[in-house]
């Protein structure tokens, strides 16, 4: 496993991070992730991250029924114990019951009420790394991160951080607040995010890829367009398994199969070490179902593209994605 030392964190983290969003299976409002495991499945796969040398978990109470990855998160350190893990988690997300929508509250008043949740669920009396899940325009960043010094103050948490958030949004959190972390989508298929990652890099964050497979189009495994549920969140969060993105990404996954074949390893491997390979991304959240994939995602920071091979795979990003 490949670490790095991140000096605001105070801790040396894993490039390789838990993803638990699929752990969750189905929400309370019918999305679902993929196949719903079994707890005994996902507290499995979180022992053999660990074994494997991973020791960022990432999490949040939306993340399946209401609590369901937390909880899950909770029972795998119970067993295994908590010293040396780099815990995440978030708050402020909902659904809407009725609609699936989206709802933000970032409030003084939900914050200590999910904080207390988050805790318990976790078997824990700290959290290493809080984050605004969303940024929420109904309630002032003030307020916001106010309540979240007090709960460092507290001890309750540790580092505050940011996810999902515009360059402009994070400088105003910092104005309130010492932000140490930030957390945005990034992957091959997803390079928007890019120039926040490097400045946040440049002063000292922590910085953490989710979506770093594509919702699994970068194992390879899709070569047909799939059907899934329309309620599944591969359809209603990624824009991948849609076309005509769907088959742009093909020639990239084309491209990918010569880097693949030079190396013998799995598509995946490579999409994984090309994000590793950043020198702006701390840790790369990944997900892993089962033991199996849990293994092989962390065999994945074994593999050491070369300079020529980077470039390659960038060139063929343009070539394929940027039309």
């Amino acid at each position: 496993m490949r670490y790095s030392y991140n000096q605001r964190c105070d801790a040396r983290l894993s490039a390789l991070g838990a993803g638990t969003w699929s752990m969750g299976g189905r929400n309370d409002y019918g999305l679902v992730y993929g196949s719903v495991r079994t707890r005994c499945e996902s507290v499995d796969a979180l022992h053999a991250l660990i074994e494997g040398g991973v020791n960022v978990i990432d999490t949040s109470p939306v993340y399946g029924v209401y609590g369901t990855s937390e909880s899950l998160v909770g029972q795998a350190l119970e067993e295994v114990g908590r010293d040396g893990v780099f815990l995440v988690t978030k708050f402020g997300d909902y659904c809407d019951a009725k609609t699936g929508a989206r709802i933000i509250d970032n409030s003084r008043e939900d914050i200590l009420k999910e904080i207390e949740g988050s805790l318990e669920r976790l078997n824990t009396s700290y959290i290493d790394l809080y984050l605004m899940h969303y940024p929420d325009p109904k309630v002032p960043v003030s307020e916001t991160m106010q309540t979240l010094n007090e709960l460092k103050e507290q001890g309750r948490i540790r580092h505050i951080g940011v996810s999902n958030v515009t360059l402009e949004q994070l400088k105003e959190c910092m104005e309130h607040a010492q932000i140490d972390a930030l957390q945005v989508q990034y992957s091959m298929l997803q390079r928007s995010a890019e120039p926040l990652l490097k400045w946040a890099h440049a002063q000292g964050l922590m910085t953490m890829t989710y979506g770093s497979l594509g919702g699994g189009m970068l194992s390879g495994a899709f070569r047909t367009l799939p059907s899934f549920s329309e309620k599944d969140v591969r359809y209603t969060f990624y824009p991948y398994f849609k076309e005509p993105l769907f088959s742009k990404i093909q020639g990239l996954l084309d491209d990918m199969d010569v880097v693949v074949a030079r190396h013998d390893v799995p598509v995946s491997h490579v999409a994984l070490a090309w994000t590793a390979q950043k020198g702006f991304v701390t840790t790369a959240l990944v997900g892993s179902g089962t033991v199996r994939s849990a293994k092989e995602n962390c065999k994945a920071f074994e593999l050491e593209l070369t300079a020529e091979e980077t470039r390659f795979l960038d060139e063929s990003i343009e070539r394929h994605l940027s039309a």
